[in-house]
């Protein structure tokens, strides 16, 4: 297909969408409405990039692929071999990694394929605990991963930082398979090698889990787990700014022999994934991500990566000059944990407050919260969508200034009812529009600038 036809063909999905199913796009019109006119914090979103939204809606979805280039289950994937391997290349070059695999359909995937493919049940994991800022698939016992295994969790020191005498007290006390770092709710840098020497003195695999900073990974501004775990994932949809999915990387150990000495840690993954765990890919996804790749390689996504780390940590000294407690005391990525509780306030109610007034968090247990995570005592904000708008310091501080204005107007009845005042609601929504049009999503391209 010439690339005016290809052109054409999109242009036209919008138009028949538009007359045959007003209803959907009146909806999807309304939902882009509202993210253009919202200021968006949300630490596990981000903006995906209008080019790689036109490789998911392209015609690589009607391709049934199963296997991998050139060994595929079905006919006619000349062209989807050619754009998984592009991918793959990419996704190697843009991390510094020897193996990659692009299939996975979400990090969540990525993660239980990896315990799948390499443990058997029962065997004892050792994550991050969910309520010291963990994930669900690192051992929590409402999920997979804490049901399936013997699942094991460690915390936070005193510091609020991962506590490595911990870690290494449990793995040489229960000497689990496999170790996980990585994290969801944590915002400082972590310390890979460290875990890598914990993981060799016990015998245990290594997972590390990079889905929150991914970009700063690839940017240089944190470091690379490649190297050091024996596998690493990740989503590409936060600071890749590309497709909801899951990405699994490989560095030095991707040849060592996989538990049970039959395959490579690399087959394991590779047969691991399909046919045992999931089927058919997404062609037109895994287009998608190549092209989010080849953007995070960019000077101008470098530049954001380093304005994401800057804005997260304006707006965490912004918070803690206005009295609020913030976990940590800062932050060394895009995630900034605040403490409501102090404040009178769950979690719950001041996301819906500051919903209420044009401004997207969630609501985020914190550590030795003793509240429900539905309520929980505190809010995480990211900065990955603001630094994408091209938001600095500067306005950093406008955002602290009408986050307090919100939660400072709240007046609580019990964690889950409150009341606003209508006027500072209304003030507060009329500054994030005139902000947001300031700072036009449509008019900033990580590509270009």
């Amino acid at each position: 297909m010439s690339e005016p036809m290809l052109s054409t063909f999109a242009e036209q999905g919008v138009d028949l969408l538009r007359q045959d199913d007003p209803e959907l796009y009146g909806l999807l019109a309304d939902e882009h409405q509202r993210q253009m006119q919202t200021l968006v914090l949300v630490a596990s979103c981000s903006v995906t990039h209008p080019s790689v939204l036109a490789c998911e809606g392209m015609v690589a979805a009607n391709v049934t692929a199963e296997g991998y280039p050139g060994k595929r289950y079905h006919a006619g994937c000349e062209f989807i071999d050619g754009i998984e391997r592009l991918a793959i290349q990419r996704a190697k070059t843009a991390f510094s990694a020897q193996f990659a695999n692009l299939q996975a359909h979400s990090a969540t995937t990525a993660n239980y394929l990896v315990m799948a493919s390499l443990l058997r049940p029962g065997d004892t994991i050792l994550g991050m605990e969910l309520q010291f800022g963990g994930h669900l698939t690192h051992g929590s016992k409402a999920a997979f991963a804490g049901q399936y295994f013997n699942a094991i969790g460690y915390g936070l020191d005193a510091q609020e930082r991962i506590d490595f005498a911990q870690v290494a007290e449990l793995a040489h006390q229960h000497r689990p398979r496999l170790i996980i770092c990585g994290a969801t709710a944590y915002p400082r840098t972590i310390d890979f090698a460290r875990f890598r020497a914990i993981a060799d003195e016990v015998g245990a695999l290594l997972l590390a889990d990079i889905s929150h900073t991914a970009g700063l990974v690839v940017s240089g501004l944190h470091p690379s787990p490649i190297d050091h775990a024996h596998i690493t994932t990740t989503c590409t949809h936060k600071q890749l700014y590309g497709p909801r999915g899951g990405l699994i990387l490989m560095g030095r150990d991707h040849a060592q022999p996989a538990p049970g000495g039959k395959h490579t840690l690399a087959e394991s993954i590779q047969r691991g994934l399909f046919p045992f765990f999931q089927g058919a890919p997404l062609p037109h996804t895994i287009a998608a991500k190549g092209r989010a790749l080849d953007i995070a390689m960019s000077a101008p996504f470098k530049q954001n990566a380093a304005r994401i780390v800057e804005d997260a940590r304006a707006l965490a000294s912004g918070f803690i000059e206005r009295g609020y407690r913030v976990v940590t005391g800062g932050t060394d990525n895009h995630i900034v944990l605040l403490n409501v509780a102090e404040r009178g306030l769950s979690g719950l109610i001041a996301e819906r407050a500051l919903e209420e007034s044009g401004i997207m968090v969630n609501k985020n247990r914190l550590p030795g919260d003793t509240k429900s995570a539905v309520v929980s005592s505190g809010v995480r904000l990211g900065t990955n969508t603001a630094a994408y708008r091209g938001l600095g310091p500067t306005e950093m501080e406008q955002c602290v200034a009408l986050i307090d204005r919100v939660l400072s107007s709240v007046e609580a009845l019990d964690d889950q009812r409150y009341r606003l005042d209508s006027t500072v609601r209304d003030a507060v929504q009329a500054e994030v529009r005139q902000l947001c049009e300031r700072f036009p999503i449509a008019s900033y391209d990580l590509a270009a600038v």
